[in-house]
């Protein structure tokens, strides 16, 4: 049996690429942006209008994308579908705890939204991936009353009403423990490094995952299904014992052992611990991301020339290192792909080749070439297929890549809540 999967705040097509390889057949998805809205119709969506309710497609059938304010979209009518997985990032800007106790909420925060969604389909599964600053003390509160918010949908925010009220209500009900399973849902929430889950960036996230209580998931058990699957340290070993160079026999002999010697002692970028059994896989380098792409050619950073015939392999002029934005180093994970304010901003978005070249205007009297990374590299860096078509100017097409889930961090969430799904229907 194929399991079904609704999606909103679809983006640029991250999750959307994680939850087909693990498996999911789409009923619908909803995007309001209008470029990544282009994206997803280049990718085979049917694109329909601004609180239109499209049918609901047969399998193999083109999947409807309502394009336009989530807000007015029509989902009841997927209730009787039986929706397995209800999956988005809902845009969450940053606020204050005095804001969101008022009338700012609604209109730049997209939660409530979501819990609607959960409501009027009544989906089985649903997964939230989010910026890791929720966590940080000052939203702290909030993104708690968020969770418990997940646990109790149907217990709605009455217009008017603070949150702090809401969640004194939905703590009582909680602690009652009296609601029917079949409107409770049971959250797991994960912070995450992709890194450590085979994407080759340093990204951190917080993703909600929450199972109907009424299906009887072994909540300890998806636990572990979603523990990281490689590891800083077996790069760093990698690295030491010169192993990781037998996935890049091209690389220049002289450049194998500066990076070696370089990296000798300790590497200087952050992993967190890994617990339980023991990851099966180094993590992956900005270098593993590119491999198999041409190189560009530094004398066409024309804006224009995909260059090796690659699809968005266009090389950028203008590159600079300066405080703030140190570039990224090709044999380290990238760094956190960022979607800016026009697009990736930015050192964020330039990476240091093998070459040095002398520089008397810097300390030295040289440095490392270096260049803006490809939007295709970055889509590399974000897991994306090759064949995932982009649609818009670079910087949109960079953003939509920023804001969107690494495919294989999304896939790997995918899978196990459909392997947790299939267990506990086996169960039943």
């Amino acid at each position: 049996m194929q399991r079904t999967s609704v999606e909103l705040f679809a983006g640029g097509g991250g999750l959307v690429q994680a939850s087909t390889k693990a498996g999911f057949r789409h009923l619908l998805l909803n995007e309001f942006a209008p470029r990544a809205c282009e994206t997803l119709e280049a990718n085979g969506f049917a694109r329909h209008g601004e609180g239109s309710r499209p049918s609901v497609p047969e399998p193999g059938g083109r999947v409807p994308l309502v394009a336009g304010d989530v807000r007015k979209l029509e989902m009841e009518y997927l209730a009787e579908c039986g929706v397995d997985l209800l999956a988005g990032g809902p845009p969450c800007q940053p606020f204050s705890l005095g804001g969101v106790a008022r009338g700012d909420e609604d209109q730049r925060n997209m939660f409530p939204e979501m819990f609607r969604a959960v409501r009027e389909i009544r989906p089985k599964a649903v997964i939230c991936e989010n910026v890791v600053g929720l966590l940080r003390s000052s939203f702290a509160p909030y993104f708690e009353y968020i969770q418990r918010e997940l646990t109790l949908p149907f217990v709605e925010r009455p217009e008017g009403i603070a949150w702090r009220e809401h969640d004194n209500s939905l703590r009582e009900r909680i602690e009652l423990g009296d609601t029917d399973p079949a409107k409770r849902y049971d959250v797991l929430r994960v912070r995450v490094n992709a890194a450590d889950y085979g994407v080759p960036q340093i990204r951190h996230r917080v993703i909600l995952v929450a199972f109907r209580g009424d299906l009887g998931v072994d909540m300890a058990e998806f636990e572990k299904s979603v523990r990281p699957t490689h590891s800083k340290e077996l790069l760093v070993q990698a690295l030491r014992d010169g192993s990781y160079w037998g996935d890049h026999g091209k690389v220049d002999k002289r450049v194998r052992g500066r990076i070696t010697a370089r990296y000798a002692d300790e590497l200087p970028f952050e992993g967190p611990a890994t617990s339980g059994d023991e990851p099966r896989s180094r993590w992956l380098t900005l270098r593993d991301a590119i491999k198999g792409l041409p190189e560009i050619d530094l004398t066409k950073l024309d804006k224009t020339t995909e260059q090796g015939d690659w699809p968005d392999h266009v090389g950028w002029p203008g590159a600079r290192i300066y405080t703030g934005h140190t570039p990224n180093e090709l044999d380290q994970p990238a760094k956190t792909v960022k979607a800016g304010v026009h697009g990736v901003p930015g050192g964020e978005s330039v990476m240091m080749l093998d070459k040095w070249v002398e520089d008397p205007q810097i300390p030295g009297g040289r440095q490392y070439l270096h260049r803006y990374m490809t939007v295709r590299e970055t889509a590399r860096v974000m897991t994306f297929d090759d064949g995932w078509k982009l649609r818009g100017p670079r910087g949109e097409r960079m953003r939509q890549l920023g804001n969107a889930v690494p495919v294989r961090l999304g896939q790997v969430f995918a899978q196990a809540v459909s392997d947790a799904l299939d267990a506990a229907e086996s169960r039943a």
